[in-house]
């Protein structure tokens, strides 16, 4: 099965186990919501070291207005031209659910809105999936879906 039929078969088994997710008290969840809140700390202010250090080599993008990165070198410098000092992002509450994949990781999903700095104006909430590989280096993102 094909890199891209796994992603496809997983983004259509979602609605399906929307009640597997995982409890807001348990270990997965937390450390989950760490690794979302430490990628988004460095996205907001520019880190590129520790948001890249987050991000698998073989990063697959999906954004339905910026279209597809295939790599953690693109995708890094798109944001280094696009994102850093430009916009924050801002974690909807309640909306954040982790599912786990067995002997692979986690999914978490939920939605999001951006701060534009440059024109001081917000986004409507939006939605987002974000697929993280457990690695012997921690938690790196390996695919991601962004929907505005």
């Amino acid at each position: 099965m094909s890199k891209l039929t796994t992603f496809i078969t997983i983004l259509l088994l979602l609605p399906i186990i929307g009640v597997a997710q995982v409890s807001k008290y348990s270990n997965l969840y937390k450390e989950i919501l760490a690794t979302d809140t430490t990628l988004f700390d460095s996205y907001n202010t520019c880190d590129l070291e520790t948001h890249a250090s987050l991000i698998s080599e073989d990063l697959e993008f999906y954004h339905d207005k910026g279209g597809l990165s295939t790599s953690k070198e693109e995708y890094i410098t798109s944001m280094k031209a696009n994102i850093c000092g430009k916009v924050e992002r801002i974690l909807t509450p309640d909306t954040f659910e982790v599912h786990e994949i067995k002997d692979f990781g986690a999914i978490a999903l939920g939605k999001h809105s951006f701060h534009n700095l440059v024109e001081d104006s917000y986004s409507e909430p939006s939605k987002f999936i974000t697929i993280l590989k457990n690695t012997e280096n921690g938690w790196k993102i390996t695919r991601v879906i962004s929907l505005h």
